[in-house]
């Protein structure tokens, strides 16, 4: 299980890992510093959310344990795992087109919104970490 216990952490490659997907009560982790940016987690079987500098980066419904979250130029990458399937959000930028690959499967483009927040399903019941990359 990918469960992060300390609620955010920074991994040897440089990316961040958050969430933890079996905690009963709310738990958050606020003013966290990695490469120059601050960052914030909130965590619980219902809800993740994860926001840097103030500014919303990612959320899912219910909640998630995501590691080695990556933002680049061109997207976002990330290994998630739940106890069910997820609703994720994830902030990009605005009105701008992006395939969607889970798995190194395409699940097809999808377009944000005005704000930037792309919307995917991804099935996480029983399926163990599942890899999720978004690009341009």
């Amino acid at each position: 299980m990918a469960v992060v216990e300390q609620l955010l952490r920074t991994e040897s490659d440089g990316t961040i890992s958050f969430g933890n997907h079996t905690l009963a009560q709310k738990a958050k982790v606020e003013d966290f510093e990695h490469a120059g940016d601050l960052y914030k987690v909130k965590t619980y079987s219902t809800m993740t959310k994860l926001e840097k500098n103030g500014m919303f980066v990612y959320e899912s419904v219910p909640g998630t344990s995501v590691t080695h979250f990556e933002e680049t130029g061109d997207g976002v990458q990330f290994e998630v795992e739940g106890a069910e399937d997820a609703q994720i959000t994830v902030g990009l930028q605005d009105e701008t087109e992006y395939e969607v690959f889970v798995n190194g499967k395409s699940v097809g483009k999808m377009s944000t919104n005005l704000g930037g927040k792309l919307n995917m399903s991804v099935e996480l019941a029983d399926a163990g970490e599942v890899n999720v990359k978004v690009v341009k």
